[in-house]
């Protein structure tokens, strides 16, 4: 059994930021865009450096993705930043007809994402962006789940031709992953933690809780596999079936709405490749409310004893 610990706790958001600063080093066809969130999206860094590649739009979401829509026509490669429900909610008719319909090469950047920004309430908390991009053609959908994960994928996105959706976060979260991991490639699942009872799939901030719930649950003679799905789209169904394959049932974990999220995609693979038992935890057809990222785990059912909770329940249908 091997055990997750972190020595630090750091915003996901600042992943984004140092990447973004680090690749804009290595390409100078990168460009950054903000809607008047500099700071919030810690894309200051970049501003500083870079001050004639980066562009403050305002609060002018859906002008910032005609404009990024716009600069990749001609070369450019534009990591756009915002607030998740304002980088999706907000401007998805421009989203769809100018960046996914026709391709264009645009990052769209998302902070702030989930229940756990907290205090700000249900107007900012989005849980339906993952289902809102992955359903767009030529979409590439990626989660990463801690501070070096969002770093290493804010930096591999420039890599991949097209419109791409990187979510993240605004509060403190463990850093457990490496620095520098070999094994993270976009569009490949992670198996963290190998055992022969049940999956577990999550992204975001719930694959820790969910690693901390495998760590439990081993003590009472579950072995669990956890695997963090960080590319929601393109799915890695390989691996998956690999693994439910072996244990043939299924817990999924996502800071998302039930409906539309990483677990009714696993569910539909399993539905037409392989069906199996599986449990959801996310936010069942709720919008957030005010509250500490703390609080509001536990209230909406995403912590970690919920997710303990799940995988007894899902092993009774085995």
């Amino acid at each position: 059994m091997k055990k997750f610990e972190f020595s630090v706790k750091k915003d996901t958001r600042s992943g984004f930021g140092d990447g973004l600063l680090e690749v804009g080093k290595k390409n100078e066809k990168i460009v950054g865009l903000c809607a008047d969130l500099t700071g919030s999206l810690k894309m200051n860094a970049f501003q500083k450096q870079f001050p004639n590649r980066f562009f403050q739009c305002g609060i002018a979401e859906a002008n910032m993705m005609g404009v990024a829509a716009g600069m990749a026509t001609v070369g450019l490669i534009p990591y756009t930043g915002t607030f998740a429900n304002f980088a999706t909610g907000r401007v998805y008719d421009q989203i769809r007809q100018s960046i996914a319909y026709s391709q264009k090469n645009v990052k769209i950047c998302a902070s702030h994402a989930g229940l756990t920004l907290g205090e700000d309430g249900a107007t900012h908390q989005i849980l339906e962006d993952i289902g809102l991009m992955k359903m767009l053609p030529h979409m590439t959908v990626v989660v990463p789940a801690d501070y070096n994960q969002t770093k290493q994928a804010t930096i591999a996105i420039a890599d991949i031709q097209g419109p791409v959706y990187l979510r993240f976060g605004r509060p403190s979260w463990p850093v457990f992953l490496p620095e520098n991991d070999s094994s993270f490639q976009i569009g490949k699942a992670q198996i963290l933690q190998e055992g022969k009872d049940v999956t577990i799939f999550a992204c975001g901030h719930l694959v820790w809780n969910a690693l901390k719930a495998a760590e439990i649950l081993y003590e009472q003679n579950i072995a669990v596999e956890v695997i963090n799905i960080h590319t929601i789209k393109p799915l890695d169904k390989e691996a998956i079936l690999k693994s439910v394959s072996k244990t043939r049932c299924v817990v999924t974990a996502e800071e998302h709405q039930k409906n539309g999220g990483l677990g009714d995609t696993i569910a539909q693979l399993l539905a037409e490749q392989l069906p199996t038992p599986i449990e959801f935890i996310a936010v069942n057809d709720s919008f957030g409310q005010s509250g500490t990222p703390a609080e509001l785990l536990k209230v909406y059912h995403l912590d970690i004893p919920d997710i303990i909770d799940a995988v007894k329940k899902v092993l009774t249908r085995k």
